[in-house]
């Protein structure tokens, strides 16, 4: 049958799980089951370890889930290490539930496939290598994405039931008080990981670092952790960023901050107060940088940015132009290491982020959001998953939940080399196209018809040059043409979750 988006979603799919396919991005307040824990078995004065493989084989068996934390993005060293020894002792049928894979970790986990070690996953998203295998079909059963707040929302009610944690942190002490802003591998936020140390049954604490005890203040408190090991090496803190906080030079890249910028000034949320979200990469840097000299000019502060933190961000709440950075995660190293000198830079969880099933997420709080695209077709849907030849290259990560902002925008080129990012129809339905209010290209500016009051307040100003969402696709195809249809397989390898847990789309098996 066909969801709300039109996205075709097999019988076979519908019968065989509990999946109901997506009709809104309209939620509601269903009532919510939390899961509780497993009696803590592990007390004492010292849960301080020294052998990794005896806390594996004391605690893992076949069958089970096991995740961890991408803080440390491709400066992380615990997830090989630990997956490693898992491989080697022979672990099979292994669910995967880490909070993003990032490409530091691919190699362990066709690895890991192969040996039928990990036979399922749920993730914000893969790339690289590991996309390019699951998308032709190398992984047994649907790679599950979900948003970062979905992801939380679903371990909080059962839907995830994670058996072990393995989370890297920079510091601990022996009974397992931790945080992630102090000592060498200091990563900033542990916000992802925070909601796996609350629910999982048994949590594990891998650290290079052992501090004295009490160890404040405890993102993780010695209350959820069932054992500290202590390693060489967590994590490398200078390749978090990885050229995510670059300021960019592009002439495109600027012409399409300039005009975010635009669109935000001239709309009616851009007062004192108002709060917003930005991302990572060359052009959202730029429009942080461009919307601070704004709000210098009408002399207007934000009460509160939140997702993901970047190095530009902080100087905003250094400045005071920002009061409070409510911050999940940290994108650069500047960023992370800023968090134990801020008091304004506040630690949230996964949860409190953006769980739509919770009392209160603070996405549901923002003003205005500014997200990137692979894809956006004439109906607004945005694909932030799967590249033009069909193969999985990204992540939903907080997409679907910043799309609940009161103004969402989506800046993209209009074309990347000889492919469209304005088409026909999505390769795949990350985001709905309900959730996005303006799309900004280079070439000018499309908002949804939907947002009436928007299209009355940029009618005007000479600096948003108006188009409708068909005129640019019009314009990307007569400059690179009508690409090739892809061809696809009957075999679903992916399943794509809207924030609620609803089915939003499939991705099917590329014909090699």
């Amino acid at each position: 049958m066909k969801n709300k988006v039109g996205r075709e979603i097999s019988d076979e799919i519908l019968n065989s799980t509990n999946y109901k396919p997506f009709e809104t991005t309209e939620i509601g307040h269903p009532i919510v089951h939390y899961t509780g824990h497993d009696v803590r078995v592990t007390k004492g004065d010292d849960k301080l370890v020294d052998s990794l493989d005896d806390v594996i084989k004391n605690n893992l068996k076949d069958g089970m889930t096991i995740s961890f934390h991408h803080h440390f993005r491709n400066g992380d060293f615990v997830f090989n290490m630990v997956m490693d020894k898992i491989i080697k002792m022979g672990y099979k049928n292994l669910t995967l539930a880490p909070s993003s894979l990032t490409g530091v970790m691919n190699d362990k986990v066709i690895e890991a496939i192969k040996a039928g070690t990990i036979t399922n996953i749920t993730s914000s998203g893969m790339r690289g290598s590991l996309g390019e295998a699951v998308s032709h079909g190398l992984l047994k059963n649907p790679v599950i994405f979900r948003s970062h707040g979905n992801r939380a929302r679903s371990i909080e009610n059962g839907n995830i039931k994670i058996d072990v944690a393995f989370i890297g942190v920079p510091n601990s002490d022996r009974m397992g008080n931790a945080n992630g802003m102090n000592g060498e591998s200091a990563l900033g936020s542990l916000g992802y990981a925070l909601v796996d140390a609350k629910y999982a049954n048994k949590v594990v604490l891998i650290t290079d670092t052992i501090a004295d005890y009490p160890n404040t203040p405890a993102s993780i408190q010695q209350t959820q952790v069932d054992y500290v090991v202590k390693v060489d090496k967590v994590g490398d803190p200078d390749r978090i960023g990885s050229g995510a906080t670059r300021f960019t030079k592009d002439p495109k890249e600027l012409k399409i901050a300039k005009m975010v910028n635009n669109v935000i000034v001239n709309s009616p949320y851009f007062k004192e107060g108002f709060s917003f979200q930005t991302g990572t990469g060359g052009a959202a840097l730029a429009v942080t940088r461009f919307l601070r000299q704004a709000m210098l000019d009408n002399n207007i502060t934000a009460s509160f940015t939140c997702g993901g933190t970047t190095s530009p961000i902080v100087k905003l709440l250094e400045e005071g132009l920002v009061k409070k950075v409510m911050d999940v995660q940290d994108f650069d190293k500047g960023a992370a290491s800023s968090m134990k000198s801020n008091p304004g830079q506040i630690e949230i969880d996964g949860s409190w982020y953006a769980d739509p099933d919770n009392k209160g997420a603070m996405v549901d709080q923002l003003d205005v959001a500014i997200l990137s695209a692979l894809e956006i077709d004439t109906d607004f849907n945005v694909n932030v998953l799967t590249g033009s030849n069909g193969e999985i290259r990204g992540a939903v990560g907080g997409h679907q939940d910043a799309g609940t902002a009161k103004m969402t925008i989506i800046s993209a080129p209009l074309t990347r080399g000889r492919i469209a990012t304005i088409v026909p129809a999505v390769n795949s339905i990350t985001t709905p196209g309900s959730s996005i209010d303006v799309v900004v290209t280079e070439v000018g500016v499309a908002v949804n018809p939907a947002r009436k009051d928007l299209i009355a307040a940029f009618k005007n100003v000479p600096s948003i040059p108006l188009v409708s969402i068909d005129e640019l696709q019009q314009r990307a195809e007569k400059i690179v043409g009508k690409p090739a249809k892809i061809e696809y397989t009957d075999r679903t390898v992916a399943l794509v979750e809207y924030r609620d847990g609803t089915l939003i789309d499939e991705i099917k098996q590329i014909k090699d």
